[in-house]
């Protein structure tokens, strides 16, 4: 299994909004072959830190996700979405492969 992760902190009185935008998403994501969950967690204590938490059965169908043309186009609706304090903010993106379970 494979995990990977995407941190952001957004604008406390944008939070809400960020929120609904991945309650809305297109969900391409979980049509693409080997992906396993998706979940948006936010943290307890900093309301305006959000992570996305992906699992995918490898890191291969992950790399290939992310090569795909459906990646390319979610993420070039983020590019062009209106309020740009918003697409500005650059996510810190982690992986990890399960090792024990």
């Amino acid at each position: 299994m494979y995990i990977v992760t995407s941190a952001v902190v957004v604008p406390k009185e944008k939070t809400e909004e960020v929120i609904g935008i991945y309650q809305n998403r297109s969900r391409l994501v979980d049509t693409a072959d080997g992906f396993l969950s998706f979940h948006l967690l936010q943290n307890d204590k900093k309301t305006n830190e959000l992570t996305v938490h992906m699992m995918w059965e490898t890191k291969q169908h992950y790399l290939n996700w992310v090569r795909s043309d459906q990646f390319k186009q979610i993420h070039d609706l983020e590019k062009s979405y209106p309020d740009q304090e918003l697409a500005a903010i650059i996510p810190k993106v982690t992986q990890y492969s399960v090792v024990a379970t």
